[in-house]
């Protein structure tokens, strides 16, 4: 049987990859990262680089081959759409032992940087204090693909990947596997999602309070009723019409304010008036997410999460009023920020911390100590300076502390293993 790659953009190191031996049974190049509990056989691999630098960082899943392919054309048309998922790399088929025994197609895709799955979160000193975050983060991504008329199938903290966005997250879509775009998405495919979302998060929950990672006392079911809430309120504010009548006009203004409030643009507006001209009503069309990362990449050209981009315009706006700059060109004013401000506070980021930790995470992370320093102290701490105690009284202490914690589950595994 001869081995088929459909690849975007293949990777020739891809066929180093031992295609001829089950997935469960690899060794050479799998790399040790967090990943999530799933029903297919998922490997993290490492393959080489140029002149032996490593390479790029790929998951790999194991399944039927037509569902390894619908799944790579469905996360490619999420790419394309910009939405947020994972990017798939490509499918492998027609995979044999050496002996001819066919084996499970497996589909690639790229590991997605700086993301943990939800029990990793828990693992790492994640509490219930976060969950109504995770839970934002995961109505933000349904409503997003619901926009787009996507109809999601299996919502659940499981199928996603979270990545740490100006003290909340960003949720991406890692499990396409039941996905499906819709030419127009119905009320009842949307309220079944949201039905599908509730029931698998409680489950989860559940399970976390289970092996004693989330406290016994917190309340899932009010994490189950916040699901229902935000969703119905962020997707009210994003597609509702509104009426009014024509002396209040600046009411659209205000709408837009809203949504950009939120992280949206508004692309496409429909606005009606009545026979007499005496009313108005107002109704976004289409809607798009992104509003403060792109204001953000137009200015300085960093590519992030929507919540840091939002932390790092008002720290552009804040150093603008500091140096008097209201009437200066707002590129130069960025650039002149990013040169004397972010680039050299990030660069003070320790080397070894570098891939746990993304700079504008950083950086927004380091704002928040700062605010936290000039209410003890009682005046405003110079930036650097809170950039030198973040970095040892927090950034070092919680990876200590995170390093013991991982060690100990380490031994309660060994443990439990040999029990």
């Amino acid at each position: 049987m001869a081995l088929r790659i459909t690849a975007n953009r293949p990777d020739p190191a891809i066929l180093s990859l031992p295609w001829d031996t089950p997935l469960e049974d690899w060794t050479d190049h799998v790399v040790r990262l967090p990943q999530g509990i799933s029903r297919h056989v998922v490997r993290m691999v490492q393959l080489p680089g140029r002149r032996g630098v490593g390479g790029a960082t790929y998951a790999v899943k194991e399944t039927q081959e037509p569902i390894a392919f619908r799944e790579y054309a469905t996360l490619r048309d999420l790419q394309r759409a910009g939405q947020p998922a994972v990017v798939p790399h490509g499918v492998v088929a027609g995979r044999a032992t050496k002996d001819g025994e066919p084996l499970p197609a497996a589909l690639i895709t790229h590991h997605l940087g700086y993301s943990l799955p939800y029990r990793s979160l828990f693992a790492h000193g994640a509490s219930a204090d976060n969950v109504p975050a995770l839970v934002d983060a995961l109505v933000v991504l349904l409503v997003r693909l619901h926009l787009r008329d996507f109809y999601w199938g299996d919502v659940s903290l499981s199928n996603v990947l979270f990545r740490r966005s100006a003290g909340g997250f960003a949720a991406y879509l890692v499990d396409a596997e039941t996905g499906e775009w819709r030419t127009t998405l119905s009320d009842r495919l949307r309220e079944y999602d949201v039905e599908v979302g509730c029931q698998n998060v409680f489950a989860e929950l559940m399970d976390l309070q289970a092996a004693g990672s989330l406290a016994t006392d917190a309340d899932i079911l009010a994490v189950v009723r916040r699901i229902e809430e935000r969703y119905a309120a962020l997707w009210t504010e994003l597609t509702e019409s509104e009426e009014f009548s024509t002396a209040e006009m600046w009411r659209i203004e205000q709408r837009i304010d809203r949504l950009n409030e939120l992280g949206f643009d508004v692309e496409e507006l429909d606005i009606v008036t009545d026979y007499d001209g005496d009313r108005v009503e107002i109704q976004p069309r289409v809607v798009e997410a992104g509003h403060h990362c792109r204001e953000l990449q137009a200015l300085t050209g960093l590519v992030v999460e929507d919540a840091q981009a939002r932390r790092l315009l008002n720290d552009l706006a804040a150093f603008t009023a500091h140096h008097d700059l209201g009437g200066a060109d707002r590129m130069q004013t960025a650039h002149r920020w990013l040169s004397e401000v972010y680039e050299p506070l990030t660069r003070m980021l320790p080397a070894d911390a570098r891939g746990e930790i993304e700079p504008p995470e950083m950086f927004h992370q380091v704002l928040e100590h700062r605010w936290f320093l000039s209410e003890q102290a009682g005046h405003e701490v110079e930036i650097f300076a809170s950039a030198r105690d973040w970095i040892s009284n927090v950034l070092e202490q919680g990876r200590a502390t995170t390093a013991r914690a991982s060690e100990t589950a380490e031994r309660l595994a060994v443990h439990d293993d040999g029990a």
